[in-house]
């Protein structure tokens, strides 16, 4: 996996205070797409141990409330297989800490068990993470009024919730 950035204090991919993890790589293609140059899965740098030690140590910050994930896309196959251990660490080492995803995946089509992004670790992923902000994005329905989110399409999912229930539950609108 590669990364295209890092942002420290980050306020617009989530609440609160956040580190924001740009991964490279994504297959989607929204038309109007804000960070186009990610869709190549080489843009960046490769992510490593030292980087995800840097990544860990920045969030253990008392002022920062969690991580956002986004790309490119998080749930690419060959992505996943590398967050999945990112996201362990973080439950392990620092549990007080919230895990937001964005994808240009619906969850409940492409994400679930027979979707077409489904692997052996991405009901662990889901089952890990707070929020997941899912959905493409749509340049026909952008709105920049919206919280965290580029097009009125997609969603802000509790995952927590939806998991547990069964069906999705929107964390807000």
């Amino acid at each position: 996996m590669h990364v295209g950035q890092i942002y420290k204090a980050d306020c617009a991919n989530g609440t609160g205070i956040r580190v924001s993890l740009f991964v490279s790589g994504c297959t989607i293609h929204c038309k109007g797409c804000f960070n186009a140059r990610t869709w190549d899965f080489d843009f960046g740098v490769p992510y490593d141990d030292k980087m995800e030690n840097l990544i860990l140590e920045e969030l253990s910050k008392d002022y920062y409330e969690g991580i956002s994930i986004l790309g490119g896309e998080p749930f690419e196959p060959s992505n996943q297989e590398t967050l999945v251990q990112l996201i362990r660490r973080i439950k392990k080492e620092l549990p007080q800490k919230n895990i937001w995803m964005f994808s240009g995946y619906i969850y409940d089509r492409d994400l679930i068990a027979g979707g077409k992004k489904h692997t052996d670790v991405t009901d662990e992923i889901l089952d890990s993470i707070d929020v997941l902000v899912d959905g493409p994005f749509m340049i026909e329905k952008k709105n920049i009024m919206l919280r965290f989110r580029g097009s009125e399409n997609q969603r802000i999912i509790d995952m927590k919730e939806t998991r547990k229930t069964g069906r999705v539950v929107l964390k807000m609108e």
